[in-house]
């Protein structure tokens, strides 16, 4: 049994801080996964946009955002500009790579995508990806290969973007196993592996559930076995203050059986051909606010 483990990387302080925290406790336990990092400014400041979203207080009162975030990471976009995170982290996340790690494209302007791509047109996120694209090879030097998006925010201009730019596969959707999307009828050449599996900050505070014992509640829903589980974390989370709460989560899954590796080596052994067609489209997931880009039921 596999299951992957994908890194999403929203910010500088995640960049330069929570990303290494993970490299060091991934290497220990001989575990693979895929980073998929935000390229441009770090605008998180703007995100207090959100305030009107159903569920958004909720949500912000189970998880202490000051505490993961840092109040100078609140302040970008703000009070203080948002620096470059491509150009600020660009050796932490070769060093990812160096590592031998899969990297991808998680967004250029995370703030900005994750609050506007759904409501905004083609050229507008054809700008957005050619952005983070044009970043990543100037960061890595070659082509970007999977996209995973900002906050799971998408719209259809962005599904269809990702096979004309030759992504080989993306993670953009929450849902129960690997699909192709369909784009006006037609089968995507670029297939999704969404999220199975509940964030930590989506359980933490919900039901009895706490840091102490999140993880538990998680391995609970492995147990029984499942070959294509994407658990998604954050390097602001797991890789900062909830980093022991990962290491448990890493010794319970290779307890249970599963070999940990990036979304990469999940794609590998995947027969495209045979994979079901489903549409994407906008609905919820316990515990996290808003509308995200979901795998319609079959």
């Amino acid at each position: 049994m596999q299951l992957a483990l994908k890194v999403d990387v929203d910010t500088l302080r995640g960049t330069l801080e929570g990303v290494p925290a993970l490299i060091e406790t991934l290497e220990a336990v001989g575990a693979d996964a895929t980073f998929l990092f935000s390229l441009g400014p770090d605008h998180t400041g703007r995100a207090l946009r959100r305030v009107f979203r159903p569920g958004f207080f909720s949500k912000v009162s189970r998880t202490s955002v000051l505490e993961h975030y840092g109040l100078r990471t609140l302040l970008y976009g703000t009070l203080l500009p948002g620096p470059d995170i491509g150009r600020r982290g660009a050796a932490t996340m070769r060093r990812v790579r160096d590592a031998g790690f899969e990297v991808g494209i998680h967004c250029y302007d995370h703030t900005y995508w994750q609050d506007f791509v759904a409501r905004r047109d083609a050229a507008w996120t054809r700008r957005q990806m050619l952005l983070a694209a044009q970043r990543f090879r100037e960061v890595f030097g070659t082509e970007p290969r999977v996209h995973g998006a900002a906050g799971w925010q998408m719209n259809d201009a962005a599904l269809a973007l990702e096979q004309e730019l030759g992504f080989h596969y993306a993670s953009d959707t929450r849902g129960h196993a690997p699909f192709v999307p369909l784009l006006r009828g037609q089968r995507s050449r670029c297939p999704q592996l969404p999220t199975t599996l509940p964030t930590l900050d989506e359980l933490i505070g919900v039901e009895g559930i706490d840091v102490g014992n999140v993880h538990e509640s998680l391995l609970a829903r492995t147990r029984a076995p499942g070959p294509h589980h994407v658990f998604t974390l954050h390097a602001e989370l797991e890789g900062m203050k909830l980093l022991p709460v990962l290491q448990r989560l890493l010794e319970g899954w290779r307890g249970q059986g599963y070999t940990l590796v990036s979304m990469r080596t999940l794609f590998a052994g995947l027969e495209v051909a045979q994979l079901p067609a489903a549409r994407v489209e906008a609905g919820t997931v316990p515990g996290r606010s808003g509308l995200l880009a979901v795998q319609a039921a079959a």
